[in-house]
């Protein structure tokens, strides 16, 4: 039954569930519901489909998450980010629009599905960790950019080719401001003014929306469709259908890149959405490998209801944890409501003005352009900010998939290259304690006379393996008069075979020099692994220690018989266990 609960969290939460969480669930659910509504429609656009496919994207996938997610406040549905991946990869396959176009949308949504559902049971929700935030935050400000510069065509009702990449689309742009048709881009600027005055009013006012009402009346009763303003015309109204999706081989081989690109993103974005909301409620937890299942199946389940691929909303996500979102059930109101919309009011929205659907684009991108966090990196850590900085370049140079790769690669290279040379410090006793710290950042620290004691602050494996060895020599060598070695063990969590021939080289190299090592503070992993290579017996029972102190007072009592200072704890290992 646990591990039932474990698989479907709503049977958890479904047992305790109260009038009075219905309530507060009901009230969320409708506010992200109204705000749902033209944000799915506009994403559906900026996803180069049919603006009803972005609503199909706001039913079926929410039911299923409702019922599977560990997160009880995470809204998802369709999404900017996801829909200008989707936009950048398939729209190189098939012309936006078109009927080949959306089946390969609706594709690539399942393939991201089964791929997140794999990573769950494999257990490989980790990976995210691949993708630092530096990177991220380079990604979604050029995303931001991207998006913008996408959402013109719509904003200055101008016709615009199809553009591999941005800088393009600019181009073209500022050549053909002339043919702006002014009323179409001052619907727009007066939605985003707008929606913006409503929001500092009142937060929870569904600004989106009343604008949406307000421009359809306005294209209506001045039919200003007829005077250049393009609209969204004829929508489909009723529940999405049950269709399969195409699947072939050579269709998945056309759009798997933008499948690993668009998943790997989609996780980044459900999961730290997620994991930011729980911060705030201690009455459950999120599960990383569940919320992988949870996301996974329900866009498997959409795509077989026309949805295209769905993530975690930041906004919608933000609202429904405001308005009081406590369970799935939320979320469940919100798909009912877009259900009765799809039902009974699409003709409504038959004048609604394209322009307004790019205000509403551009208001909701406008938080993924993260320049604070440009200036706050650029004070704090140089490295990171340049990290944040060449992602942010390359993507929008090169385009959305190597710009992901680009993030990838240099969350990587930072890893390796910080594995590569941790830091190796120097200690020294604090005058009148029993405390040894670093000498560089403690003056008063001071070293053993005739001791050098060093910690090393990271695992000994393969990357810094080469530099430990080196570390030490140097050391050792630009040091006079050193008797004894004590290396502070206690920051090496674990140990592989090639840190394990790096320490026997040191060894030997301490025992050519006439150098005595001691060993302080080693943890059990560390212990159990050097008992199986033999290295216990060849540091020596006797040379192995709880902590520095006690090392280095058995040096200093080496010649009194009398004291003894070594316990047999020092050297606790299990050789059957790793």
């Amino acid at each position: 039954m646990n591990f039932i609960k474990r698989r479907i969290p709503a049977l958890d939460w479904g047992s305790t569930y109260s009038k009075s969480d219905f309530r507060f669930d009901l009230t969320a659910g409708l506010t992200v519901g109204v705000m749902l509504v033209p944000q799915g429609m506009a994403y559906g656009l900026l996803a180069g489909v049919p603006p009803i496919y972005g609503l199909y994207a706001g039913i079926v996938p929410l039911f299923i998450y409702a019922i599977l997610g560990t997160s009880r406040q995470l809204s998802i549905g369709p999404v900017a980010v996801s829909a200008l991946l989707v936009l950048a990869g398939i729209s190189k396959l098939a012309e936006p629009f078109s009927q080949e176009y959306i089946s390969l949308v609706i594709l690539t949504g399942l393939l991201i599905g089964v791929a997140q559902t794999t990573m769950s049971f494999l257990r490989l929700g980790f990976l995210v960790n691949f993708l630092s935030h530096p990177v991220i935050a380079g990604f979604t400000s050029a995303a931001a950019v991207i998006i913008a510069v996408n959402q013109l065509k719509y904003l200055l009702c101008i016709e615009f080719p199809h553009f591999e990449y941005f800088y393009e689309t600019c181009g073209y742009a500022a050549f053909h401001l002339s043919e702006t048709n002014l009323l179409a881009l001052g619907l727009g600027i007066g939605g985003m003014v707008l929606i913006t005055v409503l929001k500092k009013i009142n937060k929870n006012i569904p600004g989106a929306l009343i604008t949406v009402v307000i421009g359809i009346a306005l294209v209506y009763i001045f039919r200003l469709d007829q005077k250049g303003i393009n609209i969204v015309g004829g929508v489909p109204q009723g529940l999405p259908m049950f269709i399969l999706p195409e699947i072939t081989w050579h269709n998945i081989k056309l759009v798997l890149p933008t499948v690993l690109t668009v998943t790997l993103i989609g996780i980044v974005e459900s999961i730290g959405i997620a994991k930011a909301i729980e911060a705030k409620h201690d009455y459950y937890q999120v599960r990383p490998n569940q919320e992988l299942f949870a996301l996974g199946i329900s866009k498997v389940v959409g795509a077989f209801f026309q949805s295209i691929p769905t993530s975690g909303s930041f906004s919608r996500s933000a609202i429904n944890n405001e308005s009081g979102a406590r369970t799935g059930v939320a979320s469940i109101v919100t798909a009912l409501l877009l259900s009765i919309t799809l039902l009974f009011l699409m003709p409504l929205f038959y004048y609604l003005p394209e322009a307004l659907l790019a205000s509403i684009i551009l208001l909701a991108v406008k938080n993924l352009f993260e320049y604070k966090e440009a200036i706050r990196l650029w004070k704090i850590h140089r490295g990171d900010f340049w990290m944040m900085i060449t992602t942010f370049v390359i993507t929008l140079l090169v385009g959305i998939e190597i710009g992901v790769l680009t993030g990838v690669v240099l969350s990587v290279l930072q890893n390796t290259f910080l594995s590569s040379i941790p830091p190796m410090i120097v200690l020294g006793r604090i005058p009148r304690t029993n405390y040894f710290r670093n000498v560089r950042r403690f003056p008063e620290a001071k070293q053993v006379e005739g001791a050098l004691i060093l910690r090393f602050d990271a695992p000994l494996y393969f990357p810094n393996a080469d530099f430990f060895k080196k570390k030490i020599r140097k050391y050792v060598n630009e040091s006079e008069d050193i008797e004894l070695l004590i290396l502070d063990a206690s920051s090496i969590l674990t140990v592989d075979s090639t840190g394990m021939h790096a320490m026997e080289e040191v060894l030997h190299f301490l025992k050519s020099n006439g150098i005595d090592f001691y060993i302080s503070g080693a943890m059990g992993m560390v212990r159990d692994r050097f008992t199986k290579a033999g290295l216990m017996r060849q540091i020596g029972a006797e040379n192995q220690f709880m902590i520095i102190n006690d090392a280095v007072s058995a040096y200093l009592t080496r010649d009194d018989d009398s004291v003894n200072i070594w316990t047999k704890l020092a050297i606790q290992a299990n050789e059957e266990e790793e």
